[in-house]
């Protein structure tokens, strides 16, 4: 399906500005990584790059799979996107669980996790992206984008603030099947749990085809990402990095707060933006999609955005960027960094965010969107 703003009939030329810029903001990304004492770094940007590309060659995105399960009972793309967590499960759970150098995410699952899983359910479709999707869209101009991302970074921000009074709220815990059953008892019962998961939503459907290899492709991508990373991919602790290094210059004052003086989180905040992994493959989610995008003449920046448009670009923005503190996560981080790592608060971050979308699709006329597909059948073409 064409970008939206671009004429079908017209064959897209590549577009030249947009790859200088995106290979040359990639080259100069690796010319400073290189010279920083992680050796980790350039590899993480190669993938995360090749993470964007593939992001836009395979037209592969997380929001518009929940509204088609929401709105029109299509559970093929969400039932395709069970398959990345069990691709990269394959690597994930026996390495982070057997070699010690590496890491797996594992969160508790409690009231925290749901409500911002929630509220980043609503979010995401009143700004028509997730966390991955904002970067990579973003990457590929998108007007809308460019406001979601600002306050997705001030979101995390005000949802790391908020992070230590939410997970004193009642939780079971973390459900870390690993150190239930072993690395490959707990291997086996993520890969059975997520396939039950992916039949529930299919509700009898026959999987396309074409879906399950473009989440296999993106699984097997988080999962070489993880091995020279050293843990499972992440998107929102990056932003929410960007957007503390912002409020600091502004001259708010974060140290003093419980988030921020855990040692990792002061490490990034006072450390540069490219030494933190999470931020370093948020940059290259995006400069990967610039360069896909344009060299197929996709670029978005064209598509205009009225005002009901960015304000839902803007609360969306919020909502996700305070939801993903608060359940640890997005798509990416939340539920197949969870997922992957046998950790069963993935799956529960799935369940929440489902009520979440279901009312951020009802939400979306107030920002300029069409009305669900059955409110529209109910009230005639125009969905009044």
């Amino acid at each position: 399906m064409p970008a939206a703003g671009l004429d079908p009939s017209v064959a897209p030329r590549p577009n030249l500005s947009g790859l200088l810029l995106g290979v040359g903001g990639a080259a100069l990304l690796f010319s400073t990584v290189v010279l920083l004492p992680d050796s980790a770094l350039p590899g993480v940007l190669a993938v995360s790059l090749v993470l964007g590309a593939a992001f836009v060659l395979l037209d592969y995105g997380f929001a518009g799979g929940f509204r088609a399960l929401l709105e029109r009972g299509d559970g093929r793309a969400v039932g395709a996107s069970f398959l990345m967590p069990a691709v990269a499960a394959l690597v994930i759970v026996p390495v982070g669980g057997l070699v010690e150098e590496y890491g797996r995410f594992v969160a508790p699952v409690g009231l925290s996790l749901l409500i911002g899983a929630m509220m980043f359910g609503v979010g995401m479709q009143i700004a028509n992206g997730c966390g991955s999707g904002v970067l990579v869209a973003a990457g590929q101009g998108s007007r809308r984008m460019w406001v979601t991302l600002p306050f997705f970074c001030l979101g995390g921000v005000i949802g790391s603030l908020l992070l230590p009074a939410a997970l004193a709220l009642p939780s079971l815990g973390a459900g870390d099947l690993v150190a239930w059953l072993g690395p490959w008892g707990g291997l086996l019962a993520m890969e059975g749990l997520l396939g039950v998961s992916a039949l529930l939503v299919l509700r009898g459907a026959r999987p396309d085809m074409a879906m399950l290899r473009k989440a296999a492709i993106i699984g097997a991508l988080a999962a070489l990402l993880f091995l020279v990373s050293g843990v499972p991919w992440g998107i929102t602790a990056g932003l929410t990095v960007w957007g503390a290094k912002a409020v600091q210059l502004a001259g708010a004052d974060l140290a003093s707060s419980a988030f921020w003086a855990e040692p990792w989180a002061r490490t990034a905040l006072d450390g540069p933006v490219l030494a933190m992994h999470s931020s370093l493959s948020d940059l290259g989610l995006l400069f990967g999609a610039l360069i896909a995008a344009a060299a197929k003449g996709q670029l978005r920046h064209g598509v205009p955005l009225g005002r009901d448009g960015a304000i839902g670009a803007a609360l969306g923005g919020l909502l996700m960027g305070i939801g993903a503190r608060l359940s640890f996560g997005c798509n990416v981080g939340a539920f197949l960094g969870g997922a992957s790592s046998a950790s069963l608060h993935g799956l529960a971050w799935f369940a929440a965010v489902l009520p979440g979308c279901w009312l951020g699709i009802r939400l979306r006329p107030l920002f300029g969107f069409e009305a669900p597909a059955r409110d529209r059948q109910a009230n005639g073409p125009l969905g009044r």
